[in-house]
C-alpha cells in the first residue's frame, strides 16, 4: 500500500544539542523554529524531536515529570505551538517522542505512588515486596544495577527497568492507560504528526516476575520478562483503536530484541499497531565481550546479511526504518567509515548504502554533514547516566575493564557522541550558542560545519540533498524490490532494486581497498548518484569507500 510515511525521509533533532537561541548554552525550540528553511532546503518530510516535555532531565529528557508541558530550558507551549505552525507552513510533519514506558521519579503520579500503600496513584508503578532481605528478583536494569529501588516510606520496591529515577509505569492497570491515550489525544489534537514511541515493547511484563535462571551475575538482563510481552499487542491494538486510528499519522515503535515474525505483528497492514519499527540487530554488529564498552571490528558480511535478513523479512508486510545515527548511537562516520583521509567518501558511501534500501530513511542532526565522534579525555568530558553507571559496574566494582579499556569504548561507542552540539558555522562554538554550551563542541567543527558545506556543491551535505531528491522522484527507492549481491564479499555491499520494469544496481566500498566490478547487464546504464567520477563501462574500478548507483537502461 502506498501511503505518505513510507516516501518520507525523516530528520531527527535533539533539542538539547541542535541551536540555543538565547544564549543559556541549552538549544531551544525558538532554535529549532530559526533553521526550519536549512531543514527545509535538505529536503526533508518529517521531523521528529526528541522529547521536550518538563524534565530533571536524568536521562536527558526521557525521565518525564509532566506530559503536557514543555520544558523551561526549551521555552513555552506557545513556542511549541509557533514551531508547529511554521514547520507545517513549509510542509514539514512534526513527530513526537512518547515515553510511556516510564516516567520520571518526579511525575505527580510517581510522588503520591510513593506515599503510601494505599494510595490512588499506587498501582500506577510496579511495586514488590523484597525477598529475603533483598530486591524482589534479580533482574538488572538497562543502566547497570538492580532494576529495583528500595523506598523507605512503604517498605517496598519499584521497578525501573533504565535509571532509578525512572520509575516503570503500570500498564495493567487500565487507568494509567486510560490517563496515557488521553494525553496522546491531547498532543494529535494540538495538530502534531505522530509518535515515535520509546522502548514501547517493554510496556507488558510477565506478571510473575520470577528470578532468571541459571544465574551468571548478580543481575540477569530481564529481557525475555520485559520484552514484547504477553499483553503487548493487546495494548498497542487499544493504543491505535481508542486513538491513533482517529488521526492521519504516523507512528514508529523503538522494538529492542524482535524477530521478523513479531515485526509483522507490529507493522504488517492488517495488524492496526504502529506504522513502522525501529530495531537494531544491526546496530549490535560490532559489539564485544561487554556489549558496547568492548567494539570489535566490523564484519561487513554480517552486517550486510543482517540488513538483507530485515529487507527480505518486511518485504511484502510490515515497514522498516532505516538508520545509522541517532541520539543513543555514536556517529556512523567514526564507526563504520574513516575520519582521516576517506571522511567525505566513506560518509557518502554509507549515506548511499542506507538510503537506497527499502524503508523509511531517518538523518539524525549532522549526519547530513558527516559529524564524527568527540574524542573524551577523562569521564569528566562525559554527560552520559549509561556511561557512569557502565564505569562504576564495569571498572569499579566488577573490575573486568581498565579505566584506558572503558575510556576507548567510551570513544567509540557511547552515546554522548551523538549529542555534542550541532556544528553550524566555524564561529564560536560552532554557531550553536552565544553563551556556554551544555555539553564540549567537537573541536573539528571548524572543518566540519554546515555553512562551509552548503557553500560547497561536492560536499556531504549536498550529497544528502541529492539522495532525498532522489527519493522524492523515484518510487523504485521506495517501494522496489531488494536483493543482494556478492553476500560473501568481505569488502563490498552490492544490491538491486527492482519496480515495474525499472532496476537500480547500488555498490558500496567499506573498505580502503580498490576493485575492478564486472557491471554485466548495467553496463550501459546510467550513473545516477556517486562520491566518483566515473565513466560507465563494461567494468569499472571501485575506488576506496566508493559508492555508486547505476540505472538500468
Amino acid at each position: 500500500m502506498k501511503i505518505w510515511w513510507k516516501e518520507s525521509v525523516i530528520y531527527q533533532v535533539y533539542p538539547k544539542s541542535f541551536c540555543d537561541s538565547n544564549g543559556d548554552g541549552i538549544g531551544d525550540i525558538q532554535g529549532i523554529i530559526s533553521k526550519l528553511d536549512y531543514l527545509k532546503d535538505l529536503g526533508i518530510d518529517i521531523i521528529w524531536i526528541s522529547p521536550l516535555y518538563e524534565s530533571p532531565n536524568v536521562d536527558n529528557g526521557y525521565d518525564i515529570s509532566h506530559y503536557q508541558a514543555i520544558s523551561k530550558d526549551y521555552g513555552t507551549m506557545e513556542d511549541f505551538d509557533q514551531l508547529l505552525k511554521e514547520a507545517h507552513s513549509r510542509n514539514i510533519k512534526i513527530v513526537m517522542d512518547l515515553v510511556v514506558n516510564h516516567t520520571s521519579d518526579q511525575h505527580q503520579w510517581f510522588i503520591e505512588s510513593r506515599k503510601s500503600k494505599d494510595n490512588p496513584y499506587r498501582d500506577y508503578y510496579i511495586w514488590k515486596e523484597g525477598k529475603d532481605g533483598k530486591e524482589p528478583n534479580n533482574w538488572a536494569s538497562i543502566f547497570s544495577g538492580s532494576a529495583w529501588q528500595y523506598d523507605e516510606a512503604t517498605n517496598m520496591y519499584y521497578l525501573h527497568l533504565y535509571s532509578s529515577k525512572q520509575p516503570d509505569l503500570n500498564w495493567e492497570n487500565e487507568t494509567v492507560r486510560q490517563e496515557i491515550y488521553h494525553m496522546m489525544k491531547w498532543w494529535l489534537d494540538k495538530g502534531i504528526d505522530g509518535f515515535r514511541m520509546d522502548v514501547i515493547n517493554k510496556i507488558s511484563k510477565v506478571q510473575t516476575y520470577e528470578d532468571i535462571l541459571p544465574a551468571s551475575s548478580k543481575y540477569m538482563k530481564p529481557s525475555r520478562y520485559t520484552s514484547n510481552g504477553p499483553r503487548i499487542h493487546e495494548f498497542l491494538k487499544e493504543m491505535n483503536h481508542q486513538v491513533l486510528s482517529h488521526y492521519d499519522v504516523m507512528t514508529v515503535g523503538e522494538i529492542t530484541a524482535c524477530s521478523i515474525a513479531q515485526a509483522k505483528q507490529y507493522t504488517g497492514e492488517n495488524e492496526d499497531e504502529l506504522s513502522m519499527l525501529f530495531q537494531f540487530e544491526h546496530m549490535d554488529v560490532d559489539l564485544g565481550k561487554y556489549g558496547k564498552w568492548t567494539p570489535i571490528p566490523l564484519d561487513l558480511v554480517k552486517l550486510k546479511t543482517n540488513l538483507t535478513k530485515w529487507q527480505e523479512g518486511l518485504a511484502d508486510d510490515g515497514w522498516n526504518s532505516l538508520f545509522w545515527d541517532n541520539h543513543d548511537q555514536p556517529r556512523v562516520v567514526s564507526r563504520f567509515g574513516q575520519t582521516q583521509e576517506y571522511w567525505k567518501d566513506s560518509a557518502k558511501m554509507l549515506a548511499t548504502a542506507l538510503h537506497f534500501l527499502k524503508g523509511t530513511p531517518y538523518i539524525y542532526q549532522g549526519e547530513e554533514l558527516g559529524m564524527t565522534n568527540y574524542h573524551f579525555e577523562s569521564l569528566e568530558d562525559c554527560k552520559d547516566v549509561e556511561v557512569f553507571n557502565a564505569y562504576k559496574d564495569l571498572v569499579e566494582e566488577r573490575q573486568v575493564l581498565t579505566h584506558e579499556e572503558m575510556m576507548k569504548g567510551i570513544n567509540a561507542n557511547s552515546r554522548d557522541n551523538a549529542r555534542t552540539p550541532m556544528q553550524w558555522d566555524d564561529s564560536t562554538n560552532a554557531g550553536f550558542t552565544q553563551g556556554t554550551p551544555w555539553m564540549k563542541v567537537n573541536p573539528n567543527y571548524h572543518k566540519i560545519n554546515a555553512k562551509q558545506q552548503i557553500n560547497d556543491s561536492t560536499s556531504i551535505y549536498h550529497y544528502y540533498q541529492k539522495l532525498i531528491q532522489l527519493r522524492h522522484q523515484m518510487p523504485i527507492i521506495v517501494y522496489g524490490k531488494y536483493e543482494l549481491l556478492e553476500k560473501d564479499h568481505p569488502d563490498l555491499f552490492v544490491y538491486t532494486r527492482e519496480y515495474q520494469g525499472e532496476k537500480l544496481l547500488v555498490i558500496t566500498n567499506f573498505s580502503t581497498h580498490e576493485y575492478d566490478y564486472d557491471l554485466h547487464d548495467f553496463s550501459d546504464g546510467k550513473l545516477l548518484i556517486s562520491n566518483d567520477d566515473i565513466k560507465i563501462n563494461k567494468v569499472i574500478h571501485i575506488k576506496p569507500y566508493g559508492a555508486y548507483v547505476i540505472k538500468k537502461s
